[in-house]
């Protein structure tokens, strides 16, 4: 079996596995054009203008395209900094993104500015989405719309290999960003909110949050939501309320070592 096969298969079985309402998106930060996948579209030059990223990665997890975007084919700076397609503005830096509209003063502003995730500027130029069930990249990282029910489960798999929690980089700014530069710095999965651009002009949901996974811990992920599933942690599910639920035999153990419970 080829390699995209094998990510072909992955794309399904999470799909299968955690019930999205969307595809799931192998993402690829591109070094130059000369690394656009093939029958991949562009914003400005298919649709004849500049859109955001976040919808075109709503493009590609809503209607199943193969898109690349460069800093022309995009108008929102934030993943054109944050990607470190170009330097980040001094008047950036300074704190103007932020005051006086969502913050009290420049120097808060300042210190979002500070806080933004940004890679390496001069590395990358441009990023290429697709449903993973259909890409024909190895993509850096696979990015997950998920409802909160959903990512408690991708938590609990990602939970199985180590079990430490998940630290997160969260912010109500930037999802594009906050979502994808700490996956790719750190090397591990991430938790993001969409922003108010991902919910005004990329049609983010209400219900939806953002989960990534680097590639190289996609299979590791799959290997826990197969071992939770076996444990009764799968979707769909039927809650039902118990006041005097049936606990597993560790809770129990702890329970009575704490003497709770009669």
């Amino acid at each position: 079996m080829g390699h995209y096969e094998i990510l072909h298969e992955y794309g399904d079985e999470l799909e299968r596995r955690i019930r999205l309402r969307t595809f799931p998106l192998a993402v690829k930060l591109l070094e130059s054009e000369v690394g656009i996948p093939e029958g991949t579209e562009r914003p400005l030059r298919d649709l004849g203008y500049p859109i955001a990223l976040c919808q075109g990665y709503a493009l590609s997890r809503r209607e199943g395209k193969s898109l690349a975007m460069f800093k022309e084919d995009m108008w929102c700076f934030e993943p054109v900094v944050g990607y470190g397609w170009e330097e980040a503005p001094q008047y950036f830096l300074d704190g103007h993104n932020r005051f006086p509209e969502d913050v009290k003063n420049l120097a808060a502003g300042k210190s979002y500015a500070s806080d933004f995730p940004r890679l390496e500027a001069g590395k990358y130029c441009g990023v290429v989405s697709a449903p993973l069930a259909a890409t024909n990249f190895e993509p850096d990282l696979v990015m997950i719309y998920c409802d909160s029910v959903q990512l408690s489960l991708l938590l609990l798999a990602r939970e199985y290999q180590d079990g430490h929690d998940l630290p997160c980089h969260l912010s109500s700014h930037a999802a594009c960003v906050y979502s994808v530069v700490p996956a790719i710095q750190n090397g591990a999965c991430q938790v993001a909110i969409p922003c108010r651009g991902d919910r005004y002009v990329g049609l983010g949901g209400d219900d939806e949050l953002i989960f990534t996974v680097p590639t190289q811990r996609l299979q590791e992920l799959l290997m826990g939501l197969k071992h939770v599933e076996e444990y009764g942690s799968k979707l769909p599910r039927n809650p039902h309320m118990n006041f005097e639920p049936l606990l597993k035999e560790s809770y129990a153990k702890i329970a009575k070592i704490l003497k709770m419970g009669v």
